[in-house]
């Protein structure tokens, strides 16, 4: 009589080829996208340069606008998705909102593709 094998489910966070290497699972392969996509617009990725060159290390929103020649909602939009990725932290100081890059963030996404 022969053993049962057990099949992990495709949602499953990774799973091996035949080689015995891992392999990207489903749902990290979505956290790993939403990522890229929030590096995949140039307006973030000045923000992110923005946020990093400030002094402290942190910048208000209200600073953000002019360099993007963009508006405030937009702006918002832009940090919103730099946050939800993992890369920046908000802060609410009365009335504006002060960011600063999540320490390690930068470090932790340049490792990504290598761990493919």
């Amino acid at each position: 009589m022969t053993a049962l094998q057990i099949v992990e489910p495709a949602s499953a966070a990774a799973c091996c080829t035949s080689s015995g290497l891992p392999v990207l699972g489903a749902e990290e392969a979505q956290g790993k996208a939403q990522l890229f996509k929030a590096l995949a617009d140039p307006n973030r990725l000045r923000l992110l340069s923005i946020v990093k060159a400030s002094d402290g290390g942190e910048a208000c929103v209200c600073d953000l606008t002019e360099p993007l020649d963009l508006g405030q909602p937009t702006v918002s939009h832009h940090l919103k998705i730099l946050v939800d990725a993992g890369l920046l932290h908000r802060e609410k100081r009365g009335t504006w909102a002060y960011y600063s890059l999540v320490p390690g963030a930068l470090e932790r996404t340049a490792g990504v593709l290598s761990e493919l």
